[in-house]
């Protein structure tokens, strides 16, 4: 069976494990999470077994040291994937909910009630433990997914995928509720993307050229999570030692992810205080700087003229671009040039400030006095996530259970009829 071929099975057999799925039970739903994390806790050494296997042909292919950072699973992971599993299954379930109901003159009640978007595809690179958030959250919500992850995680999907399967049929679910996508034909994303009729949504989620390749493609709505240029902007006013602090955490604590620093922008009258101290700081944590010309001289001999490319760069590296501005109207300037609508924080003690930051600043989370790396589901209080939507339209940031469900208008009446 060629790719399309097979791809339009799964399809299918998702499509059906759907309407399975909406008219699912909460309770059965969530024992069937509960049964996942029990599975991830008691018989990890398969998963470690086949993580093995792709790091060790993920570094003899040449992937750099971020990307073999997303695929490793350690016991942390692993331990996050179970508390993850249990923190949705707790969670209120939304399908069938129904939004404030109001009544119009003629006596209906009108309201909105939440259901599933139906089948969901996943498509993602690296990162293995994205194969239990996405579909945990997807089933929560009533929704079926497919999971299609990178080639370089293969070996590791489908051992995660497996647990995923046991628990399913332990709680009398669907199995095609969960399908994995195994193999890393490149023409399999192709056909998926075509397949508009069974598949009600596409969620890419990794590197620049995956998300436009599947927006390009896809004949179904696109939830795109994009690359992630974050910034943080220190204001004339800030704590100097509190920033520090946050900016150090922001680039350094985990430089491969989305929610990393990538630019750090720094209001003229403190770039001669702080931007000694923060190169000194960052410098420890092994950080390099592409610098403007004002901040170049302040940041030390890690610091390299900024090319034109690296503003608006996701470096995914212990790499930092710094400017200093005028003010803070010129940082909302560079990010509304720069940014992709991802994460953005203002450091400063300027209650006013801060408030305008936060009306002003375009991007799925907008924080004060905080690290980036706080633009995650599980920091946000969702639990997980499927992605950070840095698209307007139904979700915008972290997706948890409820931005995977839709709202449909219902009408209760008494045999009222339209004159």
């Amino acid at each position: 069976m060629d790719a399309a071929a097979a791809m339009l099975d799964l399809a299918k057999r998702a499509k059906r494990a759907s309407r399975l799925m909406a008219g699912a039970d909460p309770a059965v739903k969530a024992r069937a999470l509960h049964l996942l994390a029990d599975l991830l806790a008691a018989e990890p050494a398969g998963v470690y077994e086949a993580n093995a296997l792709d790091l060790e042909k993920a570094a003899a292919a040449g992937l750099d040291a971020p990307r073999l950072d997303r695929l490793r699973l350690t016991p942390a992971i692993m331990a996050a994937m179970a508390k993850a599993c249990r923190e949705v299954a707790d969670m209120p379930d939304p399908v069938g909910g129904i939004d404030a109901l109001k009544k119009r003159e003629n006596g209906l009640l009108v309201g909105r009630m939440r259901i599933p978007l139906g089948v969901v595809c996943m498509i993602y690179e690296s990162r293995p433990n994205v194969t239990i958030d996405a579909a945990i959250l997807c089933l929560k919500a009533g929704n079926a997914v497919i999971l299609k992850g990178g080639s370089e995680a293969l070996a590791s999907n489908m051992a995660l995928a497996g647990l995923m399967q046991k628990a399913l049929a332990q709680a009398g679910l669907p199995g095609d509720a969960a399908c994995l996508v195994e193999t890393s034909d490149r023409a399999a994303v192709a056909a998926l993307c075509k397949l508009d009729v069974y598949i009600d949504v596409m969620i890419p989620r990794g590197g620049e050229g995956l998300i436009r390749a599947v927006s390009e493609q896809a004949t179904m709505p696109v939830l795109k999570h994009y690359k992630g240029v974050c910034h943080a902007y220190l204001d004339a006013e800030a704590d100097e030692d509190q920033a520090l602090a946050v900016v150090v955490n922001a680039k350094a604590q985990r430089p491969g992810v989305c929610n990393a620093l990538e630019c750090l922008l720094v209001h003229a009258d403190r770039a001669a205080s702080f931007l000694p101290r923060a190169a000194e700081a960052l410098a420890r944590a092994g950080v390099g700087f592409r610098a403007c010309p004002r901040s170049l001289p302040l940041l030390g001999e890690g610091a390299v003229a900024a090319a034109p490319g690296d503003f608006g760069h996701e470096f995914h590296d212990l790499i930092l671009a710094v400017k200093v501005v005028d003010s803070m109207d010129e940082a909302l300037d560079h990010i509304a040039a720069f940014g992709s609508n991802h994460t953005e924080v203002i450091l400063t003690t300027n209650h006013d400030r801060a408030m305008a930051f936060l009306r002003l600043a375009d991007a799925s989370m907008v924080g004060v006095n905080c690290s980036t790396r706080f633009n995650d589901g599980g920091e946000l209080g969702l639990g997980a996530e499927i992605g950070i939507s840095t698209s307007k339209l139904h979700a915008y940031g972290p997706m948890g259970v409820t931005e995977l469900t839709g709202a449909k208008f219902v009408v209760l009446g008494q045999g009222q009829v339209r004159g």
